[in-house]
């Protein structure tokens, strides 16, 4: 049976105590990185296998993902990173209970090379119990795509058999960032100046519901097929890149969550252009809130928004609609502006930080601060209302920014969803951190 922690609130409480202290290692040293992880191709050898995801209540969900290269399953599957024009070859291999029957992936928006592998399928060719499938496919347009079972799709890809493909432009504009990351030369999304970005996060938005994966769990055993509920559908927990918050802040690749190895914890300095890749793994629609700035929406499902002139068209959202089976990329800036005030605290004769928005140079803060024994003090506040700057704080406070950056939650725009089996906080939401221009991210 999927294991359920006997006191739930506790075990969130304790788990929600452990991510800050993991939160806190995202400020060691470390390698700076602005590009997503994943796997670079063009060839891959991946297996579906079934094992446990972590829900930050305290539970484990017993679940199927894809690894690569031997690795144990992972949720989501490994984000397959290809160039436009690659000849892509993936390689299947079935390490499912019998029961599960026969997998198979599916790669919308790209068509497959015939290749006589694997078994006949409704929509593909399939890996049986214990065999395997290739696929053959050339890398189309630049963009995000996802991957995902083509098997029964209402257990399969339920039970966690999807991920992420990215194809990157095979040419790309000369991109001049904000002066930051210039030297890794990040690039840009498509070949259109307009998609030029410093860093990049991806967003797999998906849900579990638990009656369907106890359903498996308890026939996993058995000869099958494996039987569905029957009933509405319901789903208790929603994640993103395979994790409920607050795992969504903990360090990637933690041994603490070892099949779900991305997290999702948005970080940048003022000016800089970050790359939303949004995809929608699941079955019902997520509306995804970014709050500090509107987006820009460059592309769905692989396809850029350009006017008869070739300008973006995409609209700016504050909310992003994640459509289930889609993806959408959308570009996200914050500088400060029209605030109205002096993010940093400056006079009007202190020197300017970089992408600093000009207008509100020097420009007090509109309000009275309150004595410290009037402010809700939470973990992301540092003391002071200005960037890069810490303020005084009461003992045990703090934490998650030693930096003093802004902090914004990002999360999804209907309530339920950012609970862990009605509990608060959880669920489908992160937090955006905007690091003043001194502070190095670390990623």
């Amino acid at each position: 049976m999927t294991k359920l922690a006997r006191n739930k609130l506790s075990a969130g409480v304790t788990r929600f105590l452990s991510t800050i202290a993991w939160a806190s290692l995202l400020w060691l040293p470390v390698t700076a990185n602005a590009r997503i992880d994943g796997i670079p191709g063009p060839t891959f050898a991946l297996s579906a296998q079934a094992g446990y995801i972590s829900i930050a209540d305290g539970g484990s969900v017993y679940s199927w993902g894809y690894s690569a290269n031997g690795t144990p399953m992972q949720l989501p599957g490994p984000t397959l990173i290809v160039t436009a024009g690659d000849t892509v070859t993936v390689s299947l291999t079935n390490d499912l209970p019998t029961a599960a029957g026969n997998v198979s992936i599916i790669f919308p928006g790209h068509q497959m090379i015939p290749a006589p592998s694997g078994v006949a399928g409704d929509l593909t060719r399939e890996a049986p119990t214990g065999g395997s499938v290739t696929y053959s496919f050339i890398a189309g347009e630049p963009g995000t795509y996802q991957y995902h079972s083509g098997t029964q799709p209402d257990l399969q890809v339920e039970m966690g058999l999807y991920g992420a493909l990215i194809v990157r432009p095979a040419t790309a504009p000369v991109c001049i960032g904000a002066g930051y990351l210039d030297a890794l030369n990040t690039g840009a999304a498509y070949n259109h100046a307009g998609t030029c970005f410093d860093r990049e996060y991806l967003f797999i938005l998906s849900e579990v519901d638990m009656d369907i994966h106890q359903a498996a769990e308890l026939q996993s055993g058995g000869p099958g097929p494996i039987q569905l509920p029957t009933g509405a559908y319901h789903s208790e927990y929603w994640l993103i890149n395979g994790r409920a918050a607050p795992d969504t802040m903990a360090a990637a690749g933690t041994a603490l969550l070892p099949s779900q190895p991305y997290n999702t914890m948005p970080r940048m300095h003022p000016g800089e252009k970050l790359l939303l890749r949004i995809v929608g793994a699941g079955r019902e629609m997520h509306p995804f809130h970014t709050h500090g700035n509107h987006a820009r929406l460059l592309a769905r499902d692989g396809q850029m928004l350009v006017n008869s002139q070739g300008n973006l068209s995409g609209p700016l959202l504050f909310t992003i609609p994640s459509i289930p089976g889609g993806t959408a990329d959308a570009i996200f800036e914050w500088t400060g502006q029209e605030l109205g005030w002096d993010i940093y605290g400056h006079g009007p004769a202190d020197p300017t930080e970089p992408n600093e928005w000009l207008p509100d140079h020097g420009r007090p803060i509109p309000v009275t601060l309150p004595s410290l024994n009037a402010l809700a003090f939470g973990g992301f506040y540092s003391g002071s209302p200005f960037l890069g700057a810490l303020g005084s704080l009461p003992p045990g406070e703090g934490g998650l920014n030693p930096a003093a950056g802004f902090s914004y939650m990002w999360h999804s725009h209907n309530e339920r969803e950012m609970v862990n089996n009605d509990i608060f906080p959880g669920g489908m939401m992160t937090m955006l951190i905007v690091e003043a221009p001194s502070v190095e991210i670390m990623e």
